[in-house]
């Protein structure tokens, strides 16, 4: 890695030759495959912009002209050509994160990882430079094919054009893929320009023929590339379809040729105004595990083995994900009224399993959220029960069309949200912890929260059987953990999974925190506390046995893995009050903070939600005064006491005390 230890930043690579520069390419190539392989992370999207990252920091000069990536996980070669080269503790806390962050870097523009938004921050950047007499300043915006498949784009493309007087260069990244292939007739134009057969004839017949002439004839036709691309858009329609948006065409460029990809960038930056360089590219480049993988080409892999592509990771649980996947299967064979929609997101989502099985019933729409709900409504309407799956944080992007188009109209649409609650390595874009906080205001909406996989099943056949308002299923990322027996279900399908002989605390959990919950019970109990823990299920709206059981407690604890601000437990201390109980609200959940990359349990632990710390409150809050406990909680170490030792019971008698005081 001798070219690469050299390199601290993007103005080191001008002293490369072009010999040394495509060394220092294959020099990337081996170590994003080692590193990544290590620690899990998107090495497909990165193996497939080596060449094109290396051509933008030859061409400008970041961080002053201003580099924004569209979406951001194809940022890694950007952080290694701009001194960031410890990859050991990727996407790990402390580490690098996986997505572009700009506490990292002054490099680093846009954090935020959802795909289509990069024109819009780009055609607002490049203003701002022209406003402030910056106007030499350029912004270049990398933009994957997929993300064409998105409306704000397009809404950005029309602004764009309003002004010709820019430095603004907007590079189309074209490999066919989003994730998976490319969806939609914007694909299938750029599918065209890729593979029409007298493109691709004439290209490599020219090119073969100045080969035979040795390095001279190499030097002569890629001198005549640029008069060649005039010539070959004779045949297809890009410069049509550009100019008539007011915008310069440059391309199709081979985006793997680095000469190439230097030379159209230098045209772009020279033009003085927008213009948008399409480049193709492979993804997984160079890598033959990854151009192997028909599905996604290694765009997200766990940890694997660099030599064959396998994965080495060792969890024998089934994913959340592949239970909804399979269930879904199921019900869909049961009832031909099951469609399933995703947004670019087939195979992470669960939802190839349908298009396998029922191929006419499931509709991938691209990166189009928006798109995506109101067409389930129109689906709805016309007498389908569409079944909408997307990432937790993806669903903030369509709230508008949940609330007015499927609520409004009283749709029977299920949303599927995965990913849910604190995610991880991914980092603040992608947690899915805003969803219960922001869909719960939503009128008639009905949101359920499983605990483990038979409950996954249950309630996903719940969902789909109401046809008169949107219903929503939540769940985690990664492995289904273990399953939790209710000790009885009331009429109303709360489970109760832990009663206690005296009611002290009512813990209600959502989802995965069940364990959570029982786990805080145990530690209550052994304290002479009496916790009696409750999955509702179905989380809003707040069943009514969930308000019964509150009234003969003394507090109300609620768990859950979203934002506590405007959460289930607001929810629940909102009900109570309108039916006259006043028993007090615990509400626990996180912060309304952007969460760091790092694991589920280090993102947990730091925000409090752990047995340990949720125990140790609570029992202060029983007995009434804030001291160390009598009796140490399971784990943990005898503590000292403050002024006063506690009676030796803790229990009901105590307990009758402290409410007689208050």
């Amino acid at each position: 890695m001798a070219l690469l230890d050299s390199i601290d930043g993007p103005r080191d690579l001008d002293r490369l030759s072009d010999e040394e520069m495509t060394e220092l390419a294959a020099e990337i190539r081996r170590f994003l495959v080692t590193e990544v392989s290590k620690t899990g992370g998107h090495l497909g999207p990165n193996l497939g912009v080596v060449e094109t990252t290396l051509a933008i920091h030859r061409v400008f000069d970041s961080p002053r002209d201003a580099i924004v990536w569209d979406t951001g996980h194809q940022s890694y070669v950007h952080k290694l050509l701009t001194g960031r080269k410890d990859f050991s503790r990727l996407r790990q806390k402390g580490g690098l994160a996986g997505y572009p962050q700009r506490s990292e870097s002054p490099h680093d523009i846009v954090e935020s990882s959802h795909a289509s938004s990069s024109l819009s921050w780009a055609d607002g950047i490049s203003r701002a430079f022209t406003m402030t007499g910056q106007g030499d300043r350029h912004v270049v915006a990398v933009v994957g094919d997929g993300a064409l498949t998105g409306g704000m784009t397009w809404e950005a493309l029309n602004n764009i054009s309003d002004d010709n007087s820019r430095n603004l260069v907007l590079i189309v990244n074209d490999n066919g893929r989003s994730y998976a292939p490319t969806i939609g007739g914007m694909a299938r134009f750029l599918s065209d320009v890729r593979t029409r057969r007298s493109y691709r004839r004439f290209r490599t017949s020219t090119e073969s023929f100045f080969g035979h002439l040795g390095a001279p004839g190499r030097a002569l036709y890629r001198g005549v590339r640029g008069g060649l691309h005039g010539f070959l858009s004779r045949f297809s329609n890009n410069e049509a379809l550009y100019s008539n948006l007011d915008i310069k065409y440059i391309g199709p460029v081979d985006g793997h040729d680095l000469r190439d990809m230097e030379r159209a960038l230098r045209q772009a930056k020279e033009y003085g105004a927008p213009v948008i360089v399409h480049t193709i590219t492979q993804k997984g480049r160079g890598y033959e595990p990854a151009l192997a993988d028909v599905a996604d080409q290694f765009h997200a892999v766990g940890q694997i083995d660099p030599e064959t592509g396998e994965s080495v990771e060792t969890s024998t649980r089934p994913s959340w994900t592949s239970v909804f996947s399979e269930e879904l299967v199921t019900l869909a064979d049961r009832d031909e009224r099951i469609v399933g929609i995703t947004a670019a997101m087939l195979r992470p989502t669960g939802l190839h399993k349908l298009a396998e099985k029922h191929p006419g019933r499931v509709l991938d729409v691209g990166i189009a959220e928006q798109h995506a709900v109101t067409s389930a409504a129109g689906l709805a309407f016309g007498g389908m029960h569409p079944v909408v799956a997307v990432y937790a944080t993806f669903i903030n992007r369509a709230f508008d069309q949940v609330l007015m188009d499927v609520a409004l109209h009283k749709a029977g649409v299920t949303f599927v949200l995965d990913r849910a609650g604190v995610t991880g390595p991914d980092g603040p874009s992608h947690h899915g912890i805003w969803d219960l906080a922001i869909l719960q205001v939503v009128p008639n909406i009905r949101l359920a929260a499983p605990r483990d996989a038979t409950r996954l099943r249950e309630e996903l056949a719940e969902a789909v059987a109401v046809q008169d308002a949107p219903t929503v299923l939540r769940f985690s990322k990664g492995s289904v953990g273990t399953e939790f027996d209710a000790v009885r279900r009331t009429a109303d399908g709360v489970d109760v999974l832990r009663e206690a002989p005296h009611k002290d605390v009512l813990i209600v959990t959502v989802g995965p925190m069940a364990k959570l919950g029982l786990d805080v019970a145990e530690r209550l109990a052994a304290q002479g506390i009496g916790a009696t823990v409750v999955d509702p299920r179905w989380v809003v709206p707040v069943p009514r046995s969930i308000i019964d059981l509150a009234r003969d407690h003394r507090i109300v604890v609620s768990i859950e893995d979203g934002i506590r601000v405007g959460g289930i437990g607001t929810r629940i201390r909102q009900d109570l009050r309108a039916a006259g109980v006043d028993t007090a609200v615990d509400e626990l959940g996180l912060p309304d903070e952007f969460l760091d990359h790092a694991s589920r349990d280090e993102i947990l632990e730091q925000v409090g939600l752990t047995p340990q710390a949720i125990a140790r409150d609570l029992v202060a809050q029983v007995l009434g005064r804030r001291i160390p406990v009598a009796r140490p909680l399971p784990g943990e170490d005898a503590a000292e006491l403050d002024d006063s030792r506690l009676a030796e019971g803790t229990g009901t008698a105590d307990h009758e005390q402290d409410e007689r005081r208050r």
